[in-house]
């Protein structure tokens, strides 16, 4: 427990130090460019982890790998692997600015996105997919310092690119009066700062982990197991995301900026629970990989066993905290009581429920650690995609249940359901690769 809670720690941090910069973000904007704004910049999280995750989850790929080759002391394909990645981390990121800068528009008419947040958050996502290239080369620089067990250094860069933001939101926003312009290009200038500074760090490097620019190059081989692990994972997050697109169009059919703005602003806080479940769900993952490199299967075991308590316990901990000072945190969002009201509403369903998400993230997690990506992936597909759409196609289209609690009732029903039927398939797959080397 004590190893995990050593290597898992410095991702909460850091995945919590990011969250305050990016609440710095809605809170700057909704105090002081109104609660349209605020929608503008919250509402557009759903979207643009759709568009992202399938690059995010070659990162997750190139962890798993990375971790594995470490384990098991490859050291010529550790040094292929971060090659390859970082290059596919460029070409990544400039594929997702044209898409997103071209289309952005287009995608929050399909969504039904209201005319007074429309245009704004138009704006908003041309700016942060105009920047998005940093972004990627961030986070596969930062996976392949994990996968090595370096979880400290990505937290000081967060640290630095998130004060860097910070500073930028309060001059754009306040003193230049940008409004979500403004946020959005603090927002790429600060993950320009981060790229720039997990590009050195590993070039720095003096060990097999070494970036040297010149030698940028896919390895076929090395490709193929970064997207056998990365595409299924990224696939599974994209899965989510529409989901919760669909959940953020049922939100607008409300056609309520307050509603949108309350909704926005409990994400927001809703955000700091998930990430510290996540940070252990992440941990995990390298800790397994590296274990199951070394078939140490007894280790793997302990290691699921003590990460779905920690989950559960620090779910239940911050999510019913979060609801007790509820009253002090929405306000920070918005002064509105129509705001604030709506807020409450979401954030109680899904806080009360949130160590149910961590439970499910935990074990998926776990399977994809030992090579097993595809199923997490069809699973999500059916437990929390699926699920979701169908519930708001047919039970949330009822008069009777036409309100917002139906529609974030469906995070913890999905939660559950993937959650049950990811475990059986643990269990299977665990049983036979244990008995497989046994033998």
């Amino acid at each position: 427990m004590t190893r995990l809670l050593q290597f898992s720690i410095p991702i909460i941090l850091s995945g919590v130090l990011q969250l305050v910069f990016n609440a710095a973000d809605v809170i700057v904007v909704g105090q002081f460019a109104g609660d349209e704004a605020l929608g503008a910049v919250g509402s557009t999280g759903s979207l643009i982890h759709l568009m992202v995750n399938l690059f995010v989850g070659l990162s997750t790929g190139t962890n798993v790998v990375a971790a594995n080759f470490f384990g098991s002391k490859n050291k010529k394909a550790v040094k292929d692997t971060v090659h390859t990645a970082m290059y596919v981390s460029i070409i990544s990121g400039i594929l997702m600015t044209i898409v997103g800068v071209i289309w952005a528009k287009e995608i929050l008419k399909l969504m039904k996105a209201p005319e007074d947040v429309l245009i704004p958050a138009t704006l908003y996502l041309k700016i942060y997919f105009a920047g998005i290239t940093a972004t990627m080369v961030y986070n596969f620089g930062s996976a392949l310092l994990r996968a090595k067990g370096d979880t400290k250094r990505p937290l000081y860069l967060l640290f630095i690119a998130g004060l860097v933001n910070v500073l930028l939101n309060l001059l754009f926003v306040i003193v230049f009066k940008m409004g979500v312009a403004g946020v959005g290009i603090a927002t790429v200038i600060s993950q320009s700062v981060a790229a720039a500074l997990v590009v050195m760090l590993l070039i720095k490097e003096n060990d097999d982990f070494k970036l040297i620019l010149r030698e940028l190059r896919i390895n076929r081989d090395i490709l193929i197991k970064i997207m056998k692990i990365g595409v299924p994972a990224g696939f599974q997050g994209m899965l989510f995301s529409f989901s919760n697109v669909i959940i953020q169009s049922s939100i607008y059919s409300f056609n309520s900026a307050q509603i949108i703005a309350g909704s926005s602003a409990s994400s927001s806080i809703e955000n700091f629970v998930y990430i510290s479940m996540n940070g252990f769900a992440q941990g995990t993952l390298t800790f397994v990989s590296q274990n199951y490199g070394a078939k140490n299967f007894n280790r793997i075991r302990k290691t699921a066993f003590i990460a779905e308590f920690l989950v559960i316990l620090i779910g239940v901990v911050l999510g019913y905290s979060v609801i007790y000072f509820s009253d002090k945190l929405l306000p920070l969002y918005s002064d509105n009581d129509g705001t604030i009201a709506a807020g409450h509403e979401r954030l109680f369903i899904i806080c009360s429920t949130y160590f149910l998400c961590g439970m499910m993230d935990v074990i998926g997690t776990i399977i994809r650690g030992i090579g097993h990506s595809l199923l997490p992936m069809l699973v999500s597909m059916a437990g929390a995609c699926g699920f979701r759409i169908l519930w708001l196609m047919t039970i949330f289209k009822m008069e009777q249940f036409h309100k917002t609690s139906m529609i974030y009732i469906t995070y913890p029903l999905s939660w559950i359901l993937t959650f049950a039927v990811e475990l059986v398939c643990f269990i299977v797959i665990f049983t036979k690769i244990s008995r497989k080397n046994t033998n």
